[in-house]
């Protein structure tokens, strides 16, 4: 079943179960993907990997927006967010943890040959697409600065 059909069916269980928070964030996630399935230059299909990007890219959202409104005292508006956040994290791949991507990163500095961190650019931008979706981003540029320093 794919991303997409998925939420589809978790959204019918989340309505009659009269879970607001998850029927909230289940719908946003079906907004996107309904968007960017209608988006100029797609073909109409959505694929799981294209529907993990964008649920990717909510939670983020949702976890800066709760960090904003803690700053500002919301307390209420922050815990709204992470209540969201963590019903989309549930449909994102379990991540790894630093000392499972320390090898792999290794390993690909080594194939690419790469001897500097003036290089560093060309290894993150292959670990990213390696390892979409298992590991942030931000976790594997920090990883491959300390690795090539």
């Amino acid at each position: 079943m794919s991303l997409f059909d998925q939420i589809s069916n978790d959204i019918k269980t989340a309505m009659l179960a009269r879970d607001k928070v998850r029927l909230e964030a289940l719908r946003g996630a079906k907004k996107e993907f309904l968007e960017a399935k209608t988006a100029k230059g797609s073909n109409g299909e959505l694929s799981d990997e294209q529907a993990l990007k964008i649920i990717q890219k909510m939670v983020k959202q949702r976890q800066e927006s709760a960090a904003i409104y803690t700053e500002n005292g919301r307390t209420e508006m922050a815990d709204a967010e992470k209540a969201e956040a963590a019903v989309l994290t549930e449909y994102l791949p379990k991540q790894m943890s630093r000392e499972e991507l320390v090898p792999i990163l290794k390993n690909l500095i080594d194939e690419l040959g790469v001897t500097d961190a003036k290089m560093m650019g060309k290894v993150i931008g292959v670990a990213q697409k390696l390892l979409a979706g298992k590991a942030e981003g931000r976790t594997i540029s920090e990883l491959v600065k300390e690795l090539l320093s």
